[in-house]
């Protein structure tokens, strides 16, 4: 059933397109009932309106917390047109029923945005009046019209000057698109407040979470081209990585890409050095710490050249062109994130039509308060991002053979690697870089056999660092046989006795950490 519409109320935060919607509504004898800045905006350019204290016969009050709060807005927007006694109802109350409600809300997201802003200003941008109305109104889909945003105004006005009247499938798509919103809203102030309750020390898992994320862009399709998919993101996470990037140039991400360059910027940000990462598959094949940029690419693409092919690469530092000249020499990447690029070498990978660059601005290990989660079906994991780790003090070496200062800084690099590597996990290194890494093994002496095969000819005087315990000495002895010099570890193992032995038999240096680094 279309409806006509013969009265509006009409209060906005968000002007855009409020003049040019209010004057077609005016000219087709639409009634506007409006409060506060919105009446004075449509009153300046001489569209009549009738103000909402005028009409309830109420003033605004509380320096305008209460506007819109009273039975005959509310009573008008949810009466039921088929409902006779409801009907009765509002002529006995002197009650004008609503057809048209136009709302959209204090910029709540917006402000806890801004650097430093206050818990007091933070309250004072939640709307109140403004989602109870959307919500009646669009409680009230069948009979009234509910225009939650500037964005849906041009639809709802064409329709108006096509038909003199909207439709009921315009009306519950606009109710649905309310839901959507005030439960978004209502998402932020709760993740807000939850964040500020847990900087004070409260705990960090309520009883329930509302996770509410908004869509970024439609993909291609999923992992598989069988399979469909969106990416959304989270506004009111400010984190450094693809979900705030930039994309400067190329193709559309693919649901992989973002995977990928995700992993390529979170192991770049361990590093105060100039740091790269190629990744493959969210695992590196290879990743390189130097002192330059240039240096650490070369380094990282060395570690596994076969595997670098049609990879993601990620950097610390401000792209430079002797860099971007590697790159392109180098061969085919998918992806690339840095935080900022010269002009010469922007120009330079641009020349490749589908390479896809995305800018990120200065890199940073977040310590803000976010989750990680990971879906099953039916449920979520929720725990708190893997961003600890050991104190240097803490290390302790447990060998006959101590490590030396250039082995201890290998050991450091292949520990930060390591750490971003599908479980089970061993990285070997030489210097601060990557010559061979075993990932998502089922058994840790598979890993080791798989970072082997990988450096090859490269092992001797490597280091080695695997994400957790030895379950057994099988892999220490691998490393002795491939003439691995140290060995970080976390130690924990009922076995740990054995494998020290099998170092001690083997002139291995051994460091254990306390601290393990599962990463599935």
């Amino acid at each position: 059933m279309d409806i006509k519409i013969k009265n509006a109320v009409i209060s906005v935060y968000d002007k855009t397109g409020l003049v040019e919607l209010a004057k077609s509504l005016d000219e087709m004898g639409v009634s506007i009932y409006s409060t506060g800045g919105t009446a004075k905006t449509l009153e300046n350019v001489g569209i009549p309106v009738i103000k909402i204290a005028e009409y309830t016969g109420f003033p605004e009050i509380l320096d305008g917390r209460v506007k819109s709060l009273h039975p005959k807005i509310h009573g008008g927007i949810l009466a039921r047109r088929d409902n006779e006694n409801h009907i009765v109802q509002l002529k006995e109350n002197s009650i004008s029923p609503f057809d048209m409600v136009i709302i959209n809300l204090y910029p709540f997201e917006k402000v806890i945005k801004k650097e430093g802003v206050s818990t007091e200003e933070a309250i004072e941008n939640i709307d109140i009046g403004g989602p109870s109305m959307l919500r009646s109104a669009a409680k009230n889909y069948p009979f009234v019209c509910v225009i939650p945003d500037p964005g849906f105004y041009e639809i709802v006005l064409a329709e108006l000057k096509i038909k003199g009247s909207i439709s009921f499938e315009t009306r519950k798509r606009l109710a649905m698109a309310v839901f959507e919103k005030t439960a978004y809203y209502d998402s932020l102030i709760s993740g807000y407040f939850h964040n500020v309750i847990v900087a004070k020390g409260a705990g960090k898992y309520p009883d329930t979470v509302s996770v509410y994320f908004k869509k970024k862009q439609e993909l291609r399709y999923g992992e598989n081209p069988h399979q469909s998919a969106v990416f959304y993101t989270s506004p009111e996470i400010n984190v450094t990585g693809v979900s705030t990037a930039n994309k400067l140039h190329g193709k559309e991400l693919s649901f992989n890409n973002i995977l990928d360059i995700e992993s390529a910027a979170e192991i770049v940000k361990e590093f105060d050095k100039p740091a790269c990462s190629v990744i493959k598959h969210t695992n590196p094949c290879g990743a390189a710490a130097s002192t330059t940029l240039k240096q650490a690419f070369l380094d990282a693409w060395d570690g596994d050249p076969v595997s670098a092919f049609g990879s993601i690469i990620g950097f610390n530092r401000i792209l430079d062109k002797p860099t971007s000249e590697e790159i392109v020499k180098a061969g085919f990447v998918e992806c690339i994130i840095a935080p900022w690029y010269e002009e010469d070498a922007l120009n330079m990978l641009k020349e490749k039509k589908n390479l896809r660059i995305l800018e990120t601005g200065k890199m940073c290990r977040e310590e803000v308060y976010d989750y990680d989660m990971k879906r099953v079906i039916g449920g979520i994991l929720i725990q708190e991002r893997d961003l600890d780790d050991f104190k240097i003090e803490d290390l302790k070496v447990v060998t006959d053979k101590k490590v030396s200062d250039d082995e201890l800084k290998s050991l450091l690099f292949a520990w930060k690697v390591v750490k971003h590597v599908k479980s089970n996990a061993i990285v070997l290194a030489q210097g601060t870089k990557t010559v061979g890494v075993g990932a998502g093994q089922m058994s840790r002496v598979d890993a080791a056999f798989m970072a082997f095969s990988k450096a090859k000819d490269r092992t001797r005087g490597s280091v080695l660092a695997s994400d957790a315990f030895f379950p057994e000495p099988d892999a220490v002895q691998l490393a002795a046989e491939n003439d691995i010099t140290a060995i970080i570890q976390p130690g924990g193992s009922v076995k740990d006795e054995e494998v020290i032995k099998a170092c001690n038999d083997a002139g291995i240096g051994m460091v254990f950490t306390g601290f393990r680094h599962f990463k599935h």
